[in-house]
């Protein structure tokens, strides 16, 4: 037998596999890419509710001047249960911190949840009052990246703060973000963004997953660098402070709008040349979290590939000019 022959034919089939499986994707990409980020708003997500009157008023524009110091966008997918106690901790700190100027806004974002999570976040709204907490229902389920968007697009802040629903960061820890931001605004830098970070949290993460799941964050982790964003130790963490000018850009350049839009968010940002800080955190993990390791972790990795070679195919494409 002619053991060279065989072997070669088996390394043309694989090659011709290869080509086959590196066809596909393409194809598959320029079916699926839509070229223009999706800003699309109904008109029922224009306004909010006052719970009081029950008369809606319309939400501002991010391209409004700013009348706030600090929106605080807070995306919530069937979190009636955990919304609570994160809202209950933020507002303490916020009437402490802002109340007596009223120079703040909590924009709970419900991404077309199936449990009473307008109800609940409507229940502040009425305590606090709607020009301080507003609940913005989406029509339908957009996912995270999606939510977060349209709370930012309808923003009346200075600075704007997304955090998770679930309360996992300590919102106290908004400060140390703060700090940071005044210190670059200070030095003249406009378009700034300060990530909460988890990082140093990441032995002791290490020490309580499983095995398997510790070689999933590690991968995502090497993808992330490999593909997209280096120089920020945690990309994933729900917790970041965003100037005016670096919202205006970041969430109308956006594409991504599940699990792996901070990534996307980050690689603009780098690619814009916006000023990126990070600040180690407070957090905890909240039971009833919404990521399914496996599955989840494979979207993500699918959505890095896609973002790098979308972006360097042309098929999105970034504007460097700040007034496009």
């Amino acid at each position: 037998m002619d053991y060279c022959w065989f072997f070669g034919q088996i390394g043309f089939v694989l090659f011709g596999l290869a080509i086959a499986a590196v066809l596909a994707v393409l194809i598959y990409m320029y079916l699926t890419t839509v070229s223009r980020p999706d800003l699309h708003r109904y008109d029922e997500e224009k306004f909010y509710l006052d719970p009081s009157t029950k008369k809606r008023i319309p939400f501002c524009s991010v391209f409004d001047s700013p009348s706030l110091d600090l929106s605080i966008v807070v995306p919530a997918y069937n979190e009636s249960e955990r919304l609570p106690a994160m809202l209950d901790e933020a507002l303490e700190y916020l009437e402490m911190k802002y109340g007596a100027d009223n120079s703040y806004e909590v924009i709970i974002v419900d991404d077309g949840s199936r449990d009473s999570t307008s109800e609940t976040a409507l229940r502040y709204a009425m305590k606090y009052g709607c020009k301080k907490v507003k609940v913005l229902t989406l029509i339908k389920n957009r996912g995270k990246g999606g939510a977060i968007r349209r709370g930012v697009l309808s923003s009346s802040g200075r600075s704007i703060l997304f955090a998770d629903g679930d309360g996992a960061t300590t919102f106290e820890d908004y400060n140390k973000l703060d700090s940071v931001m005044n210190t670059c605004l200070t030095e003249g830098d406009k378009e700034v963004v300060v990530c909460g970070s988890r990082a140093h949290l990441e032995q002791e993460a290490i020490a309580e997953r499983s095995m398997f799941r510790t070689f999933l964050m590690k991968g995502f982790h090497l993808c992330v660098w490999l593909l997209c964003v280096k120089g920020v130790k945690d990309t994933q963490c729900g917790f970041k402070l965003l100037s005016r000018p670096a919202a205006q850009r970041l969430f109308t350049s956006l594409h991504v709008e599940r699990w792996a839009f901070d990534v996307e968010l980050l690689y603009i940002a780098q690619s814009l040349g916006m000023r990126i800080e990070e600040v180690a955190v407070r957090w905890q993990e909240i039971e009833g979290s919404k990521l399914v390791p496996f599955w989840s972790w494979l979207q993500m990795g699918r959505d890095l590939l896609f973002i790098r070679l979308r972006y360097t195919l042309g098929l999105w494409k970034l504007s460097k000019s700040k007034g496009d």
